[in-house]
């Protein structure tokens, strides 16, 4: 049983992509590690990449193409300097050098040495890439890689997206063995997942690696409703977090992005009013990813903003606190896992329904294990959400993670709060529908999706506009 960590499903990372942008970054990452266990970075003349499937039909609005290059660059998306990604990358495509591993240069021509086979898809998943390096003695080294979502990286003939093997005192594997523990021991879903994760780290550790994540969300919806402009990429989308955000609480506070939840504190609001809040939330995290910045992969790139507009809406308005973080963090990534296990978190698999749909029901089980639900509270709520995303198609335009991306997550957030109001104003021994058996029916709805709505840009609304591609 793969055993996934709670900071496997949230990763900091940087936008539009976690499949498309990410998981390419990753693997690039581990196939320069793997060159170097091969002999020195200096012995290397030439590193070409191929890309197949959904990687190649939306890598360029999705970024795959700059990603790869930050990777065999051996820039970190969790610390690189994102607001000099375009220079950096512009400036490689002016001088067709690259520093391989950081430390070795190499002539590369970014249009001649990344090849986009929007023609072929590779059998193991949609999102495949091969890496081929070339040494001065005519040595070559090629390695095929998967990015299945979420950010997790499978390399070719591995079974496993961590390298991870279950020895956790309680593995999981569905809803119904996570109730169980939580019955057996008369333990919350969080007091079960905390144990997990203490083959990991330690409490200490764990409460300051969920507190990062929270400081990360923060910052991300501080710089989306400061931020004005239109955001990269061709479609001229004007941003309106920011806009909306000064209408609702007047001028942006000025602090460093951690402390503005704060001012919010205390505040009686309409129903307008937090529907308003909930979606200024949502949208700043996801024009920020649209526009390379720093996000928390939740567990996706294209649905960042679910969980950090209904974990901001929890701790404004809601009376929210630090354990309560903590507490919404453990139940929320536990909540995924169980998704990927069973289902997907590729939208090249399964559609939008792998990335909004999951993130709701994660947003709408934190939520309602926060405002005092019991363990099948939790579960329905879960439940609910996904109900509600079942057949959710991915038909990004021009393949860009902006239209409809990025007011997909101002509905999969409100729909995560509806579903927590229902399952804790309900009684689950009514439920007809188990977590379980609707993760199963995502499955089976992603097997019988037309290939032409998971993330391919060739259906839906990505045929509705026209977009100059020259222009991205």
């Amino acid at each position: 049983m793969e055993a996934i960590s709670v900071f496997d499903i949230f990763k900091i990372g940087v936008g539009p992509s976690s499949s498309h942008t990410m998981g390419p970054w990753r693997a690039a990452q581990r196939f320069v590690a793997r060159c170097k266990e091969e002999g020195p970075l200096q012995l290397i003349s030439a590193v070409q990449v191929d890309l197949f499937g959904s990687l190649a039909k939306t890598g360029r609005g999705h970024g795959t193409d700059i990603a790869v290059m930050l990777g065999l660059m051996n820039e970190d998306p969790v610390t690189c300097d994102t607001a000099g990604i375009f220079q950096g990358i512009a400036t490689l495509h002016k001088c067709r050098t690259m520093l391989l591993g950081g430390e070795t240069p190499i002539a590369f021509d970014p249009d001649a040495d990344i090849r986009f086979h929007g023609d072929r898809t590779l059998p193991f998943h949609p999102n495949g890439l091969t890496f081929h390096a070339t040494a001065s003695d005519s040595r070559r080294l090629s390695e095929t890689y998967y990015s299945v979502g979420g950010g997790f990286v499978v390399q070719e003939n591995q079974s496993s997206a961590t390298g991870a093997r279950s020895l956790l005192p309680y593995p999981i594997e569905s809803a119904a063995q996570l109730k169980q523990y939580c019955i057996s021991n008369d333990w919350t879903i969080p007091e079960v997942v905390r144990r997990n994760e203490r083959a990991w780290r330690s409490d200490d550790q764990i409460s300051s690696d969920l507190q990062n994540i929270w400081n990360t969300m923060k910052q991300c919806i501080h710089l989306g409703c400061t931020t004005d402009g239109v955001l990269p990429g061709g479609l001229n989308v004007v941003r309106r977090a920011a806009s909306i955000f000064r209408k609702l609480h007047g001028a942006a506070p000025h602090d460093t992005g951690h402390s503005w939840p704060e001012s919010l504190k205390g505040r009686t609001l309409s129903f307008g009013d937090t529907l308003k809040w909930v979606s200024c939330f949502a949208l700043a995290v996801n024009e920020q990813n649209a526009s390379f910045g720093r996000v928390v992969t939740a567990p996706t790139n294209g649905a960042a903003g679910v969980i950090p507009a209904v974990l901001a809406y929890y701790y404004c308005f809601g009376g929210g606190d630090g354990v309560g973080i903590e507490t919404f963090l453990l139940t929320a990534g536990e909540l995924g896992s169980i998704f990927k296990k069973g289902a997907t978190l590729s939208a090249a698999q399964g559609g939008c329904q792998a990335e909004i749909g999951v993130s709701s029901a994660m947003a709408a089980g934190g939520l309602t294990q926060c405002l005092g639900g019991s363990v099948d509270q939790v579960l329905m709520a879960a439940e609910i959400a996904m109900e509600h995303h079942l057949g959710l198609t991915c038909d990004p335009v021009g393949g860009l993670v902006q239209i409809p991306c990025i007011e997909r997550n101002t509905m999969g957030a409100i729909k995560a709060i509806t579903a927590a109001n229902l399952a804790l104003a309900g009684d689950p021994a009514n439920a007809r529908v188990s977590l379980d058996a609707v993760i199963k029916t995502m499955w089976q709805t992603a097997l019988d999706m037309n290939t032409k709505y998971k993330e391919t840009s060739e259906g839906g609304l990505a045929l509705q506009i026209a977009v100059n591609l020259s222009e991205c």
